[in-house]
């Protein structure tokens, strides 16, 4: 029996591995295998994944270049979960964990070793124009002011109708609720959910009450306003600044990086007088602080042409580290010790655990 050479063994695994790969996902044996690195996800990751692309691109000029869609957190995640092969994405992109039900939807499609890997941190800020009245927000006026169904007078919830910043706290500008921000897919909708509007609410006694009853109390502190005072926006958040600027009065839930963008047209209110900052989302003192993240299909793995130096450049000290090139694009860096923990599961393509 003969034995092939070592590096024509190799090249026969790789074909094996791509046509495999080919045959896989939901276009059938007929997909065309392909080269490039596709990520999809996050728009608060996107401009991130972006420049690591581009980095990367001119490090390998001859090698294709890596695609990179902006579809929310969630449509990102569903198109990563539909099945391995060439027609489904390599990398998620995400602004929050990935949940139970979308781990479990990944399983039962085949995608059965994802890597989660965290990148740095990122707050959601509330936001006006520049020129705009300040507001000194309380976790407890965010929920009063955009929850769709608050306490009432005698302690039962009713449909919310009050129209003026001012009605929902004193303290604030008497000035008509009008807040855009991002629509069901996006994970920064779920984080501001999690982080401003559910313990918002349960600052008041009657949402308090409830919280044993987790169905209840999400249903009640998740449930955004559906007339006209909470506008869904779109996934991109530029989109969002934009309007801040074009309708006076009006006020934008985005990420911080786009605050850091275009801080020459919109300012950032405080949360429980905690302005946002790099210093107060990387300590966790800001309240609208999170963690982002990128998924990876550890299937694709050596089978897709440069993901696993796409990942270990994006985990690099010098892109996602103190100081690296994605903290210039707004990235709140992790500690050194953090990013090499997580560096190591890059290296090492350690698949995650089910979601609690």
């Amino acid at each position: 029996m003969s034995v092939l050479p070592n590096r024509l063994f190799k090249i026969s695994v790789c074909a094996a591995a791509l046509m495999a790969l080919a045959g896989c996902g939901d276009g059938g044996p007929n997909q065309k295998a392909r080269a490039g690195v596709w990520a999809a996800g996050s728009s608060t990751v996107f401009p991130f994944v972006t420049r690591v692309a581009e980095n990367f691109g001119r490090a390998n000029p001859g090698g294709a270049q890596p695609r990179v869609e902006a579809l929310g957190t969630g449509g990102g995640i569903q198109a990563f979960c539909a099945g391995i092969g060439p027609s489904t994405p390599d990398i998620a992109n995400a602004s929050r964990q990935m949940k139970q039900s979308e781990f479990d939807r990944c399983a039962a499609n085949g995608v059965t070793d994802i890597i989660e890997l965290k990148i740095g941190y990122d707050g959601i800020v509330v936001a006006t124009a520049r020129n705009g009245s300040a507001f000194d927000l309380k976790l407890e006026d965010l929920y009063k002011a955009l929850g769709k169904h608050v306490p009432g007078a005698d302690g039962k919830f009713t449909q919310n109708t009050v129209t003026s910043w001012n009605q929902v706290n004193p303290a604030l500008p008497a000035q008509r609720i009008q807040v855009y921000g991002p629509p069901p897919t996006s994970g920064t909708r779920d984080a501001f959910l999690e982080l401003g509007m559910a313990p918002g609410g349960a600052k008041l006694p009657a949402v308090a009450a409830i919280k044993d009853d987790k169905e209840k109390f999400e249903s009640i502190t998740h449930t955004l306003r559906e007339d006209g005072k909470w506008i869904d926006s779109g996934e991109n958040d530029n989109a969002i600044v934009q309007t801040l600027t074009r309708t006076p009065g009006s006020l934008g839930v985005f990420g911080f990086s786009f605050l850091e963008q275009n801080m020459d047209t919109v300012k950032a209110e405080t949360i429980d007088g905690v302005p946002p900052s790099i210093d107060a989302i990387a300590d966790g003192s800001y309240p609208l602080a999170r963690s982002l993240y990128i998924y990876v299909k550890k299937q694709h793995i050596g089978v897709i042409p440069g993901l696993k130096e796409f990942v270990l450049e994006f985990m690099s000290e010098g892109a996602a580290g103190r100081g690296g090139y994605l903290q210039d694009r707004g990235l709140v860096p992790m500690s050194a010790e953090a990013l090499a923990a997580e560096r190591a599961k890059a290296t090492a393509l350690t698949s995650m655990t089910r979601p609690n």
